[in-house]
């Protein structure tokens, strides 16, 4: 019989065409949100072009993109790289989903704010592309001259709500129900007040700390800081033309613009004897511990992300000081860009440990019962200070 002869020849012949086929292409998958996902598309074209790479890039809404990355990254289902404030960072290595990203041959080209909110426990995690934070925008108009303290502020818009014209002498945003410690901060650092000092421990009540709280009372008491001025409310009433000053980031910017409002960016001047220092969000990238193919995942992130061309382009599509110095740098003429650049510069990046998500609910309502008077200053710091590392010590 020839049935085993023509079956073997088939099977060779079957090998060899086995042989011949082309590998398959190698595929990432990068999670980013809708502003996001369109300069990263023509990023990634020539990345696919050049390494022979296919990317996918899936648009997920923010809010839920860190959550679904720490669940479906152990099992192999998540993306490779995603796009994400530096403050999921303690999260995120904590669950084990971020792998260290060798930055070395490209830090000096970024902003140290930048890289050091990519940075946690001394091993650099992520690629900056943006940095925010909160600034001043004052009214040309009604105030040519930038303040050079909190309180000289203050005073100017007193005095414009005292002639008519102004109704509100500051557009410091408090949110009724959380308060306002992401606003306020930049006022408490000043004092010598941070959320958590150089070698980890609470803040938020010492010395410094209550000296501030004593200070909001104060600025309650002059109507220059109240729980039913929402950012909504603040943010209006400076489209109008009725408060001289308004507390916020560049995301206010472009309604500001289309109003008409002559407006200059200023950083937040000091209430205390120290600098105001900000809280400091920095954008960027991260590779998945759990990619593929983690060498082609790093490669897109250093030498196609870290590069002028890629970061003016994420600037062009969210309007965020660049984390990139020369970027910003060429950018220079943008006087609204530069000023918030400047007021990020002399931020500290929020916290990126996992123990901020205890911190935020108490700070915040002690602040609101300080504005509303409910109580001594001094007790509702150290009280709420008190909830929060009991938090901290049981998580």
């Amino acid at each position: 019989m020839r049935t085993l002869p023509i079956l073997a020849a088939l099977l060779a012949l079957a090998g060899c065409a086995a042989e011949q086929e082309p590998p398959a292409t190698p595929t990432l998958t990068v999670w980013a949100d809708d502003d996001r996902a369109a300069p990263l598309a023509r990023i990634a074209a020539r990345f696919e072009q050049e390494r022979g790479v296919k990317v996918k890039i899936v648009q997920k809404a923010m809010g839920g993109l860190r959550d679904d990355f720490v669940s479906q990254a152990p099992s192999g289902q998540g993306p490779d790289v995603i796009v994400g404030p530096h403050d999921w960072l303690g999260k995120l290595v904590q669950n084990g989903v971020v792998a260290p990203l060798d930055l070395s041959a490209r830090s000096a080209l970024f902003s140290k704010v930048a890289l050091d909110g990519m940075t946690y426990r001394g091993q650099t995690y992520g690629l900056p592309y943006a940095v925010e934070s909160v600034a001043v925008l004052r009214n040309n108009k009604l105030v040519p001259v930038a303040p050079r303290t909190f309180d000289e502020l203050v005073a100017k818009g007193e005095a414009l709500v005292a002639s008519g014209r102004a109704v509100f002498p500051v557009g410091l945003p408090v949110d009724p129900k959380a308060g306002s410690p992401f606003h306020l901060y930049a006022l408490q650092t000043s004092f010598g007040s941070r959320v958590f000092g150089d070698g980890g421990d609470l803040e938020i009540d010492n010395a410094g700390g209550l000296r501030f709280a004593a200070y909001l009372r104060g600025l309650a008491r002059r109507k220059a800081v109240s729980t039913s001025l929402t950012g909504d409310i603040a943010t209006s009433a400076f489209l109008k033309g009725e408060t001289p000053f308004l507390v916020t980031g560049p995301w206010d910017v472009p309604a500001v613009t289309k109003a008409g409002v002559p407006f200059s960016v200023d950083p937040v001047p000091p209430a205390g004897d120290g600098q105001a220092r900000p809280f400091v969000g920095v954008q960027g990238f991260y590779v998945s511990a759990k990619s593929a193919n983690p060498i082609l995942a790093n490669d897109l992130l250093v030498n196609y992300l870290a590069t002028p061309e890629a970061q003016r382009a994420l600037h062009s599509a969210g309007g965020r000081p660049p984390a990139m110095t020369s970027v910003r740098e060429e950018l220079a003429g943008d006087l609204v860009m530069t000023g918030f650049a400047k007021a990020a510069a002399e931020g500290l990046p929020t916290p990126n440990v996992p123990q901020m998500d205890a911190v935020w609910a108490d700070w915040g309502l002690s602040q609101l019962a300080i504005i509303a008077g409910q109580g001594d200053p001094a007790d509702l710091t150290r009280k709420a200070a008190d909830k929060i590392r009991a938090k901290i010590g049981s998580s």
